[in-house]
């Protein structure tokens, strides 16, 4: 073997075994980020809402439009889940400034029930303003429905397509901001580069919201901090994804989505894999204790995520980047927000 495929075998080796720790972090948390987890949560600037629907939620108008999804094959990172590219036009609709915060969960947690129970404390990494986590697509999902019937309202988790969009707004660059990220914009593991950036500090914990600069449409934290549900289900590629911005509801097998993530990502610079959690490593619950509706959405049927994370690579931080987890999935790194579409 030469040298440079020498080189090159262990720097797949080092991206590989980092993809494997940078895996979603589970309950089985370490004593050192048990510790972390005691430090007081950032503290972020009050949010005034451009129209908000409920006094609880900013939210930020998005406005309708057309936008390239996923990411070209030249992009570097990029997995063959980002592809193949394809438009998509979206009815305007808005979505929550930041992701959902402790203090906003607690507040919802005690609303009534509509088809499950929400623990009103579940994040490991305390604070008010401190994005929720430890938190499954069910139970999201459940926060939404309290949303709507309280306000009377359509809110849900926002399609992939509707995330994508809203996070781009309007750049065709890896990042909202640009063609790299650094820690002083986003909170992601800074021992690691992308593209020209530089390495940067790893915080190793969730920061409180809205302490980064917002996207040029008013959305905080879309890079990074934690891990945010989208309503679809898991698909290996977009072939024959919707074209509306609508969710895709029926999904692959996870099988070829490993395998695919799996794969150094055509037209890469820097082959890796995902971070993706597995079923031996997902914090789970009983089927017959997580279904919203047992006739709408499966414990089995994978669901998406998007952002990346306090712990993340920055390259799985990127505006194209999926990853997937089953629904009652739980994890120290998994948040959401929500977005609220026209009555109609």
């Amino acid at each position: 073997m030469t040298t440079d495929s020498s080189q090159a075998g262990f720097e797949f080796a080092v991206r590989f075994i980092r993809a494997q720790n940078d895996r979603l972090l589970f309950a089985s948390a370490t004593a050192a980020l048990a510790e972390l987890a005691k430090i007081d949560a950032d503290q972020a600037p009050v949010i005034a809402a451009a129209k908000p629907t409920t006094d609880l939620i900013p939210l930020a108008p998005i406005p309708a439009g057309s936008f390239l999804m996923g990411s070209p094959e030249d992009e570097p990172g990029r997995l063959n889940a980002e592809g193949p590219q394809h438009e998509v036009t979206l009815a305007a609709f808005w979505m929550a400034q930041t992701p959902i915060t402790q203090a906003q969960w607690r507040e919802v947690a005690g609303w009534e029930k509509v088809e499950r129970e929400l623990n009103p404390d579940p994040s490991h990494f305390k604070g008010d303003n401190r994005p929720v986590e430890q938190v499954s697509w069910f139970d999201a999902m459940e926060f939404c429905h309290r949303l709507s019937h309280r306000t009377g309202k359509n809110y849900t988790l926002p399609s992939e397509a509707q995330w994508e969009y809203a996070c781009r707004a309007g750049s065709t660059t890896p990042f909202h901001f640009g063609p790299t990220i650094s820690t002083e914009v986003a909170n992601y593991d800074g021992n690691y580069t992308y593209g020209q950036g530089e390495r940067g500090i790893s915080r190793e914990r969730t920061t409180g919201v809205a302490i980064f600069p917002a996207n040029p449409w008013g959305l905080y934290d879309m890079h990074g901090n934690v891990w945010e549900w989208c309503l679809d289900a898991w698909h290996n590629s977009y072939e024959g994804a919707p074209t509306d911005g609508s969710a895709w509801m029926e999904g692959d097998s996870l099988g070829e989505s490993l395998a695919d993530c799996c794969a150094a990502g055509r037209g890469s610079t820097s082959p890796r894999t995902a971070d993706r959690p597995t079923a031996a490593t997902a914090t789970r619950t009983t089927a017959s204790t997580t279904s919203v509706s047992a006739s709408v959405a499966s414990p089995d049927v994978f669901r998406l995520l998007r952002a990346g994370s306090c712990h993340s690579h920055p390259a799985n931080c990127r505006s194209a980047f999926r990853l997937s987890l089953l629904p009652d999935g739980r994890a120290f790194n998994i948040g959401f927000r929500v977005c609220c579409l026209p009555q109609g």
